[in-house]
């Protein structure tokens, strides 16, 4: 009888184990992911956590220390470079690897070995667009040159050694949940980084939706759409600058009329992806000392990206016999990326150029094993992508590799082309190039030339790189490699059997948009288009205008500038475009053809401060009110076709059209018999915001904050990962040197004061650590959200002592 109770105990037992280590779904095995010995609880940091040790690796040429503060950045002290970024890959991978590591696991698309099936179309698309390829081609340049080959080589060890240090119980938190390990780092993996910050940054592109819309527009109607040139610019090369004559110019060819600017047959039916947020941009500027109290330049950065949790930015300082860099890095890569040294300071915004065109390929056959292309079959390169799926079969993706790149959409792909189109990108990413080289210059550049020449190592993404030194220069360089285009190449997918639509060479670096020590005392940049319609290249697409309408503005009329006065300028909150379309509201709304409510929302428009403070009720109106008004100009003539892609037109179109001519065609609505006013759209499009806006009273979502709701939230959301920082009271929003909206934003705030002794303010919107068990992982969140900033502590040599230094490292060979 004692055998039963013991057989159906041992039966329980055993069931329970197999249980506790399978996962279900998208949940991890409890029994390791609840253990006390190597479960989540191992992730929950002691509040009095050290981080002093001493530690040996074979791998160091000398003894290195590193220094944390307060905060927990590191000041790493080296005796030699190769140290110093072995102990800089150390110190990312001990507090950020899971986020360094599926980064580049995005980037290869091999995410479904992660995640599961639901990321197929995702890693199909990586790979089709051919990241791998361009990050095989970088890592060829990088190996090639002494400086970059030392930097990743011994960027990469450090890295390794603290993966072969990290126990079970340590492993970070996301590896636990979704239940796989860390791999052996290595080169490939910081290309395939950098090649991921390209597709964030150079990859969106409407090439495809507004072929698509061929179907229904002509190129003249499309320009109207999208026009190449706004009334409101304001460009980062001020207007009236007189411009060289070019050096190269680009020919259109004969067939250009009746193969692609008039042809109308377009069947394109096609949805990317992962198409990257438009809103990805930044602002910057820097003052020269005629404006400044000190008489020393300012510089200023905000990095507008995703809001996320582990944060992109690791800030530290790195000090060696030749350089000392402080800034901000980033987790997977060697260097400081945007920050200052001893001499100089720099940081960048994204220049949004067009550097991706699409050609229609004609296969001879379904085994795409060959294409027509100037007369003859050429033969097509073919990669046979296996994309490993976690707990299910491969899923292998071949991809035609053709004169002008990979075959990105075709039949194969998850959705498909009507009519067996296919198409192959262009990208300028895919040429050879060594980005890192830059940043090794730019960390130990002591002048405005050593600044030049660094920065013509940069390839893509395109960069407006504002420099200011203490020697009283400042400059800004929109730099690139940028295709040499006849005028409107490249808007359309273009025709592929011949050399004829090629790009006919890059624009010479020389005549790259600039500006060095101008006469008005600043230079500045915030993602509008670089110069106006004098400059000698024709530059493709759409641009925001506001932030840099309002900057220059504010720059313009200010004197006497201090740290503190620049800090306040990253904070504003006014909201230009308001300015002009409010004017438009109060002008074409008959107020007494309004209904109570109505005139209620309207008359808080009429009393706004133009303000989107977090308390703002009115920036919430103006902004439900807009959009309403959007879809009643747009979305008859949008929808006409069927194109799985949707594009609008930047908001500032709609404003420009309608404050130059208040009969513009496109306010009627084309689906009813009557012709509408620019009167009844603007009373229509009231009256649907405001049913909308009495909901959100109802619900109490009418404080701009509120509607906002500015989230950081965890990378891959709370679908899988809970660690996020919601609904932060913050102003701002799209067009505002503010540029906080809901998930997207000022990424790190900087300003660099250039005196004698470097004066350096900065925060981000983050922790130090990647661990949300610790409490660096969010820490400046609640400081940035108030748009306060800490002062960042620049460890001079003899301060090892100092009461800063909470933390010591030390690293020697072993």
């Amino acid at each position: 009888m004692r055998l039963i109770p013991f057989l159906l105990a041992t039966a329980v037992t055993v069931s329970l184990v197999i249980v506790l280590n399978t996962r279900i779904g998208p949940a991890p095995a409890l029994g390791k992911f609840l253990s006390p010995q190597h479960g989540f609880w191992q992730n929950a940091e002691n509040a009095t956590q050290s981080f002093t040790e001493e530690l040996s690796f074979p791998q160091l040429i000398g003894t290195a220390n590193v220094y944390f503060d307060e905060r927990l950045v590191p000041h790493v002290v080296a005796e030699n470079d190769a140290d110093a970024y072995f102990i800089q890959g150390y110190l990312h991978a001990k507090f950020r690897l899971w986020q360094m590591e599926f980064s580049t696991h995005a980037a290869a698309g091999r995410i479904s070995e992660v995640i599961g099936e639901r990321a197929v179309n995702f890693d199909k698309e990586q790979r089709r667009i051919g990241m791998v390829f361009a990050a095989e081609n970088m890592l060829k340049e990088m190996e090639a040159n002494e400086f970059t080959k030392l930097s990743v080589d011994n960027y990469t060890k450090g890295v390794n050694a603290y993966i072969e240090s990290l126990s079970e119980s340590a492993m970070p938190i996301e590896y636990k949940i979704l239940g796989y390990q860390p791999e052996k780092w290595n080169n490939l993996k910081t290309a395939l980084f950098i090649k991921q910050m390209t597709k964030t940054l150079a990859f969106s592109v409407d090439d495809l939706p507004l072929t698509a819309l061929r179907k229904v527009f002509s190129d003249d109607q499309i320009e109207i759409l999208f026009p190449q040139l706004q009334d409101s610019l304001d460009p980062i090369v001020p207007k009236g600058t007189v411009f060289d004559p070019p050096a190269a110019t680009a020919v259109a060819p004969a067939s250009v009329d009746s193969l692609y600017l008039l042809k109308k047959d377009s069947a394109l039916k096609v949805a990317m992806v992962d198409q990257p947020s438009k809103d990805n941009g930044s602002n910057n500027w820097a003052v020269s000392g005629t404006k400044t109290k000190s008489g020393a330049p300012i510089l200023c950065n905000d990095p507008h990206l995703e809001l996320s949790l582990p944060a992109i930015w690791y800030e530290m300082q790195i000090t060696t016999k030749n350089m000392n860099a402080y800034g901000v890095s980033f987790p997977g890569i060697p260097g400081v990326v945007i920050g200052f040294n001893d001499s100089i300071a720099f940081g960048f915004t994204n220049a949004g150029r067009d550097v991706r065109d699409f050609y229609e390929i004609k296969f001879k056959d379904e085994t795409k094993k060959q294409y027509w292309f100037n007369n003859e079959w050429q033969t097509a390169p073919q990669r046979v992508e296996e994309i490993k799926i976690k707990g299910k079969p491969s899923v292998f993706d071949t991809v035609a590799y053709t004169v002008f790149g990979p075959v990105t959409y075709d039949e194969n792909f998850s959705t498909p082309l009507t009519n067996k189109k296919a198409i192959a990108t262009r990208w300028i990413a895919h040429d050879p190039s060594n980005e890192l080289l830059m940043w090794h210059y730019l960390d130990r550049a002591k002048n405005y030339e050593d600044y030049y020449n660094a920065i013509k190592y940069f390839t893509v993404p395109a960069q407006n790189m504002i420099f200011a030194s203490k020697r009283g220069d400042i400059a800004i360089w929109q730099q690139g490699h940028f295709p040499l285009r006849w005028n409107r190449q490249g808007l359309y997918v273009m025709p592929g059997e011949d050399s004829s639509y090629m790009w006919q060479g890059i624009i010479p670096i020389a005549e790259n948009p600039h500006q060095v020590n101008p006469e008005r005392g600043f230079v500045s940049s915030a993602n509008q288009r670089p110069v106006d319609g004098t400059y000698p290249y024709f530059i493709p697409g759409g641009y925001d205008v506001y932030r840099g309408v309002e900057i220059n503005r504010r720059l313009t009329s200010m004197s006497n500038i201090t740290p503190q006065d620049m800090q306040r300028l990253q904070n504003v909150n006014y909201n230009p475009l308001a300015e002009v379309v409010t004017k438009l509201m109060m002008k074409y709304t008959n107020e007494a053809d309004l209904g109570a409510d109505e005139k209620r929302f309207f008359t808080m428009i009429k009393t706004w401060d133009l303000q989107n403070n977090a308390n703002s009720k009115a920036a919430t109106v103006f902004q439900v009110w807009y959009d309403s008004l959007e879809r009643s100009v747009w979305y008859d003539e949008l929808t006409q076709q069927d194109s799985v892609i949707s594009v609008w037109p930047f908001e500032n179109t709609l404003a420009d059209a309608l404050t130059r001519d208040s009969l513009f065609s496109f306010i009627d609505d084309i689906t009813t018999p009557g012709t509408e006013t620019i009167f009844q759209v603007f009373a229509s499009s009231l009256k649907k915001a405001t049913a909308e806006l009495l909901q959100m009273e109802k619900e109490n979502k009418l404080d701009w904050a509120v509607h906002k709701n500015t989230t950081v939230y965890h990378i891959l959301k709370d679908a899988v990962m809970p660690f996020a920082r919601k609904g932060l009271q913050t102003g701002g929003g799209k067009h505002i040197i503010n540029a906080t909206q809901h998930s997207h934003g000022p990424s790190w705030r900087m300003v660099v004061h250039l005196t004698n002794e470097t004066e350096a303010y900065v925060v981000y919107p983050g922790g130090q650590s990647g661990n949300p068990g610790s409490k660096y992982y969010d820490q400046f969140i609640d400081k940035w959200a108030a748009g306060q900033y800490y002062k960042a502590w620049v460890m001079k040599k003899g301060e090892e002592k100092d009461e800063k230094v909470k933390w010591t490292m030390t690293f020697k060979k072993a």
